[in-house]
């Protein structure tokens, strides 16, 4: 058993490194998204309309659900949020971009998003939108601090301004080295920094939420059913003591 324990703790280690040697150590931001918050989500279904559904889909997502859920009207919804021709309010959220044409533009198809936020987690896409870099040697001429060499421009960089990489230089071992402390804009973006944090956050927002449409409703279902199991709970322990009354 003792093997075994210090088996498990040493593949639990090797498994712990390999994971921050890919880039998986602590993230740089966390997103304080509130899912009850429709008007945070409407603004995040524009952003991704008009800055993210032009290469990448949600198409195990509905039109219409996401504006019923959201709270838009479903003629607002299809004139300002729909851009794609003869798309009915029913179908699912796609774009017209080509495979062949994407593969060849970006070396590979835009991953459809509606799971995103599932798979990698809110924390993770707002760290990953706040944190492009300008980088000269890249093909689309943007880094990413949280995903390296990362192959898609800065989309929303015309609302942030050029973001720039800092640095300060700090003695280290007796030894002055420059180290990398933070991403700052030149200004030149059409939103503020708070305002940009808060559009990040909104589009998160709605990423979150059409990768689990039903969260809100399966966390009250699951309330709900507590409460059930709860009554039903005291009712057996009365009902208990009721049979057993007699026998005592």
């Amino acid at each position: 058993m003792k093997k075994l324990l210090v088996t498990l703790s040493l593949l639990g280690g090797l498994v712990s490194s390999a994971v921050f040697a890919a880039g998986g150590g602590p993230l740089p931001y966390k997103a304080e998204i509130d899912q009850t918050d429709k008007p945070s989500l409407q603004r995040g279904a524009k952003l991704f309309m008009n800055y993210c559904l032009g290469c990448h889909q949600a198409q195990f997502q509905r039109y219409e659900r996401t504006f019923n859920d959201l709270g838009i009207p479903l003629d607002v919804g299809m004139e300002n949020l729909v851009f794609t021709k003869d798309t009915k309010v029913g179908d699912h959220i796609k774009n017209s971009m080509p495979a062949d044409s994407a593969a060849k533009w970006f070396g590979a198809p835009p991953p459809d998003l509606t799971l995103e936020a599932r798979l990698r987690g809110p924390d993770w896409i707002y760290s990953y939108l706040k944190s492009f870099y300008v980088d000269p040697s890249r093909p689309f001429g943007v880094n990413n601090t949280v995903f390296k060499d990362v192959g898609m421009p800065h989309v929303l960089q015309e609302l942030q301004g050029v973001p720039r990489k800092v640095y300060e230089t700090r003695l280290i071992d007796g030894q002055e080295q420059e180290v990398f402390v933070g991403i700052e804009t030149d200004g030149s973006g059409e939103l503020s920094a708070d305002e940009y944090d808060q559009a990040v956050l909104d589009l998160t927002n709605f990423m979150v939420y059409i990768g689990e449409p039903m969260i809100l409703e399966r966390e009250s279902m699951g309330w709900k059913a507590l409460l059930y199991c709860l009554v039903f709970f005291v009712l057996a322990v009365l009902l208990k003591k009721e049979y057993w009354k007699d026998v005592k």
